[in-house]
């Protein structure tokens, strides 16, 4: 028998796991209520849960400035994007 992994046990847990999903909601402009959102489109809980991984897993940005290889006297930009991928 397999057993639902994704169930919040601790309450403490589940009230900010909603304040968390609600904080989502609103930075991709979907109106979420409290309880049952049966109303939603996939697309609008699918962009809430996006914004939720992406704010769980940011991605890093740097830059720096070096000098040109191929142009003496000339710098250039370096810039680097990471992000974690599971």
């Amino acid at each position: 028998m397999k057993s639902n992994s994704n169930q919040i046990n601790v309450p403490e847990a589940r009230e900010a796991m909603d304040k968390f999903k609600m904080q989502a909601a609103s930075e991709v402009g979907v109106n979420l209520k409290q309880g049952y959102n049966g109303d939603l489109t996939s697309r609008e809980a699918g962009s809430v849960g996006g914004q939720m991984v992406k704010n769980v897993i940011p991605t890093r940005k740097t830059s720096f400035w070096r000098n040109d290889r191929t142009a003496p006297g000339h710098v250039v930009e370096v810039k680097y994007i990471a992000c974690l991928t599971v």
